[in-house]
């Protein structure tokens, strides 16, 4: 009859030789699937999609009396016609500035807006991001239409 080792396809511990503690937790959090989720904070956003920097909105500056606007990216004021990119979060910037931030990374430069990516595993974990958000928030209303 085999031994429990042989079973198991394992090998014993030589003589003087201890178990290697952070190789057994790695394979802990990979097998237990928290790995990924270590990993999850620390993943940098892809480029904006180029149909969607394509497609931001343009707009001419008129810089009305006393309305002084700049460009967030550079500081340097809108000329009187120039035409700028806006964002969906209404932040506009000059077409010079924005397009290689977002060949960067697909979100604003002052409030982190998000455009879409080409990225289908971002997509994906944006979604699962988006869900968890809702999962909690039903189960604080759910939570409080129990306990209150």
């Amino acid at each position: 009859m085999a031994d429990y080792f042989q079973e198991m396809g394992w090998v014993p511990l030589a003589e003087f030789e201890g178990p290697n503690h952070l190789v057994q937790m790695a394979r802990f959090l990979r097998d237990s699937g928290m790995w990924d989720l270590l990993d999850n904070h620390e993943r940098l956003p892809p480029p904006a999609s180029k149909e969607a920097v394509k497609n931001l909105e343009e707009v001419e500056h008129k810089n009305e009396a006393g309305a002084k606007e700049q460009c967030p990216v550079c500081l340097i004021d809108f000329e009187k016609g120039i035409i700028s990119k806006r964002m969906p979060c209404k932040h506009s910037f000059h077409k010079e500035c924005i397009e290689p931030w977002l060949e960067k990374t697909n979100s604003c430069p002052v409030c982190r807006h998000e455009l879409p990516t080409d990225d289908e595993n971002y997509e994906n974990y944006r979604k699962e991001k988006k869900r968890a958000v809702e999962r909690e928030k039903d189960l604080e209303a759910l939570h409080d239409s129990m306990f209150s």
